[in-house]
């Protein structure tokens, strides 16, 4: 019988001999040997790298041996958000570091997907078939600045575009095949792409999805693109009229020597996007400078990525733990891609890949570990998981119980790293410390050079209490801008509009006065019932924790004669029935485990909750909906997984409204 496990249970220690094989003890070292700074703890050396900015990121160029050009003085030329210069004196590219990875042995992708089974690139291949697709850029009239665009899935080819395109100084942007055609046409018509890379579809789940039509108008509608590229994925024999077939674009001539162009430090790299779930995506803008250093800290530091490691991260290609997990390279880590449905054909397929890979670092959305917890799976039973050390989770709080299950069904002695960040920095700036005890539900410290702290609404620090999530200095890794923003105007509205000079990340977090933090969810979706603020994560942590329940939903409306209202909406197992006894089921769950005022006043059974296209749930579009606002302009229908599922819970949701206030 499982073991009940609370928020704040002891579930791990690392051994003295797990904390000096570390990267970061090796780091400590490097500290001491060459700037005789010595740190008994985690937190005392976090404490040096918030507020010895400059010395602490100047010690990760040296320290990774970062090769830039230029001067490497000063390191922060401009310190105010937004505008915040880095490095401005120095030259870099992100192909830098990877001059020392390409004479590795072994495999440098291993690439899974299940239109093709497993594939693997050596370091040489991965360096010649990069130098062949620059070329073919270049032949296509691809210079520094221009946007190179992508519809393709998590894939080796995919790796390869993007690295090609950094090393000319070109923008990558990339989007997944499940994306709609109107959700990808409103990310790249706003930034003008050259070219334009498509797969002819993918399969999922097992089944097969022709896309072709979706990229006929993708490229009708995007009139600056000069070259359409079909990649055929799910047919060999694939064609477009007006496009150029993968093969016939690389060409066969002999790949010359892999180069790469000295960029200036904030030159841009790629273009991420926000969900878009209220109007056009937001295109995220970062640098080469500030992703490479970042990415080196975050994964060798904070996930202990080394060279030879395999490191999967189950992603696809529009979000942002995709750019992540390719940032493996950077580490002569061995990335491994996996493009399909990790649940597939059992829920835990994905682990059962992880451990015939002899993966050393998994991680996936905390979605996923807790499906696998709810369906009963026990990886352990069939994997022995040698060589694997750690599991990492992001995109939403991972539950308590969800801890306990890998621990209990996954592996005993594992580093479980919850991690927090966003696509607006495409990082983690909470996550883990090979130092530290694992606690149920906690994230285990703030990363190092990432001043986070939790604001009251005076935007006073807090510790034990839950608070605003905010950084107060700039991270290299920041947006340089937003795109077809130049007076950043969506940028400051996006973070600085309520504390000024400080960034306000959208989250409630508790810091806690040990230094691990716990997220809460959104602030912009707070509950205020009976006048007491709740965050939305721990209802639904409480609620789908009930195996009946697949998906959970609550919204807070204030009604017209001063009450509110708070409903909560549930997908349920299918054949399952809301019954009144597993609305009274539902209702003790959430009395229990948080309190009578988290007991919502009604329970309604939905077919299906609106998600973005990224799996975040719509709270606060759904709140502005049934508050008054149109639809059209309270929700971008093309970002959303299912747009129909939007109406359907305004219209359940409105028939339950209290007497008199529709």
């Amino acid at each position: 019988m499982a073991r009940t496990v609370k928020e704040g249970d002891l579930l791990w220690r690392p051994s003295e001999e797990f904390q000096q094989a570390s990267e970061l003890h090796r780091y400590q070292l490097w500290l001491e040997s060459h700037v005789g700074l010595k740190f008994d703890d985690y937190a005392k050396l976090w404490e040096w790298s918030v507020t010895h900015r400059d010395d602490f990121w100047l010690s990760m160029v040296d320290f990774f041996k970062v090769p830039m050009g230029g001067e490497r003085t000063p390191v922060l030329s401009t310190p105010q958000m937004p505008g915040a210069m880095w490095f401005p004196k120095s030259t870099i590219n992100y192909l830098a570091p990877l001059d020392s990875q390409w004479s590795r042995e072994g495999a440098a992708i291993v690439d899974y997907s299940e239109a093709r089974g497993v594939r693997t690139l050596s370091w040489r291949e991965l360096n010649r078939a990069i130098s062949k697709c620059r070329n073919a850029l270049l032949s296509a009239g691809v210079d520094a600045g221009d946007r190179v665009t992508a519809f393709v899935p998590n894939i080796s080819e995919a790796v390869v575009a993007f690295l090609a395109s950094a090393s000319l100084g070109a923008i990558w942007s990339s989007t997944s095949p499940d994306f709609g055609s109107q959700s990808v046409i409103d990310r790249f018509r706003q930034i003008d792409p050259k070219v334009l890379i498509a797969v002819d579809g993918y399969r999922y789940g097992g089944k097969d999805i022709d896309r072709l039509g979706e990229v006929q108008e993708i490229a009708r509608s995007l009139p600056s693109v000069r070259k359409v590229v079909l990649l055929p994925h799910l047919n060999p024999t694939a064609h477009l009229a007006s496009a150029t077939r993968w093969g016939d674009f690389l060409g066969d001539s002999t790949p010359t020597s892999l180069k790469w162009e000295p960029l200036p430090f904030d030159h841009p790299l790629w273009i991420l996007y926000s969900s878009g779930t209220t109007g056009l995506p937001k295109p995220i803008v970062q640098s080469h400078g500030g992703i490479v250093l970042e990415h080196l800290k975050a994964l060798s530091l904070h996930l202990d990525i080394r060279p030879g490691d395999r490191f999967l991260w189950w992603t696809t290609t529009g979000w942002m733990m995709w750019n992540f997990l390719v940032g493996g390279l950077l580490r002569g880590s061995t990335i491994v891609l996996h493009d399909g449905n990790p649940g597939f054909p059992e829920i835990g397929s994905l682990w059962d890949f992880a451990g015939k890979h002899g993966v050393t670092v998994l991680g996936s959305g905390a979605a996923y570990h807790a499906a696998c917890m709810k369906a009963g799976d026990r990886p352990r039973e069939r994997n022995e998981f040698r060589s694997l050390k750690a599991v990492g989770s992001t995109g939403s709080p991972l539950p308590p119980e969800a801890f306990g299950w890998l621990y209990d069904d996954v592996k005993q002695d594992l580093w479980v790293v919850s991690l927090s960040g966003g696509t607006d920095l495409c990082t983690a700036f909470i996550g883990g410390s090979p130092y530290l005890p694992v606690y149920a539900g906690e994230l285990q410290c703030r990363s190092l050079g990432a001043p986070v702290y939790a604001f009251d609404e005076a935007g006073q620090e807090v510790v034990d209490q839950v608070g605003e999530l905010v950084i107060t200095a700039p991270m290299p890794s920041m947006p340089i801008y937003f795109w077809g923003d130049p007076e950043y105007l969506r940028y400051r509205a996006s973070y600085f509009e309520d504390y000024p000079g400080v960034w306000r990340h959208g989250d409630w977090i508790k810091i806690t006065s040990r230094g691990s933090a716990i997220i809460y969810g959104r602030s912009d979706a707070t509950l205020k019932k009976k006048g007491v603020r709740m965050g939305t994560a721990e209802i639904y942590r409480a609620v789908e924790m009930i195996p009946q329940v697949v998906d959970s939903l609550v919204i807070g409306l204030d009604l017209p004669d001063g009450e509110y209202f708070m409903p909560l909406l549930v997908v349920l197992q299918d054949g399952v029935s809301l019954t009144p006894e597993l609305k009274r089921a539902i209702n003790e769950k959430i009395r229990t485990e948080l309190s009578s005022r988290h007991v919502p006043d009604d329970i309604i059974s939905v077919r299906a909750l609106p998600r973005t296209l990224s799996g975040k749930k719509l709270e606060v579009p759904i709140r502005r909906v049934l508050s008054g606002a149109p639809p059209e302009k309270a929700v971008n229908l093309g970002s959303i997984r299912d747009p129909s599922s939007v109406f359907e819970v305004v219209e359940a949701v409105r028939k339950r409204l209290p007497s008199g206030s529709h």
